[in-house]
């Protein structure tokens, strides 16, 4: 496999209700089997949830719950001399994106509840007030390159 050409991003059109590119990102990588449409209306539907419990506009709890789930430094296995190590490295934008997209939809699914559209309500809203399963995912991230610090000068 060849490693010497990466392709170029694509562009992402924004969502049609408020505008917003990382919301559509969600709804994406929400969407199962092609049916966008179902994944807009359970999103839309989760955001209208979010924002009557959070007496807040629906985006503005999916973009606090977005800022409190990504990562800022993560830690990659790296082998030196016959041991692998865990070097904690710094996380690319669109790689926090696509952790907190990640991290808050497994969090959802796996959730009690009645259908997707609650528990991913459920889920943003707790994420958005910095509890919840994706914000400890991503503690445990930072907790795991702080501990793992002393490793930090084996960077490539």
């Amino acid at each position: 496999m060849s490693r010497r050409n990466r392709p170029p991003k694509r562009k992402i059109a924004p969502d049609i209700r408020y505008g917003s590119v990382p919301l559509q990102k969600f709804i994406n990588r929400m969407m199962k089997g092609g049916k966008k449409s179902v994944a807009q209306r359970i999103m839309y539907e989760a955001l209208d949830t979010a924002e009557a419990r959070a007496n807040r506009p629906g985006i503005e709890v999916f973009n606090d719950a977005m800022q409190n789930v990504m990562p800022s430094v993560e830690v990659k296995p790296r082998r030196v001399g016959g041991a692998t190590y865990q070097i904690p490295v710094e996380v690319p934008q669109y790689r926090q994106l696509s952790l907190g997209i990640r991290w808050i939809l497994a969090a959802a699914k796996s959730r009690g509840g009645r259908g997707m559209a609650a528990k991913l309500s459920a889920e943003l809203v707790d994420a958005a007030s910095g509890v919840g399963a994706a914000v400890k995912r991503r503690e445990d991230a930072l907790r795991m390159a702080e501990a793992n610090r002393a490793f930090a000068h084996l960077r490539w």
